[in-house]
C-alpha cells in the first residue's frame, strides 16, 4: 500500500485513463470488431500473425491495428489467448466425437524382461 501512495504523491496529476469506463469500453468494442473480423473472413487464408501465435488474414489488419490501438498490450495478450482457447474447445466439441469415441488408448509402459541364462 506504502508504494501506491508514494506513486500517487509522486504523480498527482497523472490519470491512467486506459482503465477508465470509457477507455475500457472502447477497448471492448475494437475487441469485438476484430473477432467479427476473424469471423467472418474465417475462409480466407491467415497470412498476418498477432500475439500468443494468433493467426489472421490481411482483410483484419485494419481492425487488429485499432485492437492493439485502444486496449493494453497485456490485454491484448490475455483476450487472444482466451480466443485461442476457446475456438480450440469448440473444434474439439463440433467434432461430433468421430475421433474421440471409445475408451482412450494409453502407450503401454515398457517392461524389461531378463532372459534366462547367462552367457559367461
Amino acid at each position: 500500500m506504502a508504494a501506491l501512495e508514494t506513486y500517487a504523491s509522486t504523480n498527482p496529476e497523472k490519470i491512467q485513463t486506459d482503465v477508465l469506463l470509457k477507455a475500457r469500453e472502447a477497448c471492448y468494442k475494437a475487441r469485438d470488431a476484430f473477432y467479427a473480423c476473424l469471423d467472418k473472413e474465417s475462409n480466407k487464408k491467415p497470412t498476418e500473425i498477432a500475439s500468443v501465435g494468433l493467426l489472421y488474414p490481411v482483410d483484419c489488419k485494419k481492425s487488429r491495428e485499432d485492437y492493439v490501438k485502444h486496449c493494453r498490450a497485456s490485454w491484448v495478450k490475455h483476450f487472444d489467448r482466451l480466443y485461442c482457447k476457446n475456438k480450440k474447445v469448440q473444434r474439439l466439441l463440433d467434432d461430433g466425437g468421430q475421433t474421440r469415441r471409445g475408451p482412450l488408448s494409453l502407450p503401454q509402459p515398457y517392461t524389461f524382461k531378463p532372459t534366462s541364462g547367462s552367457s559367461t
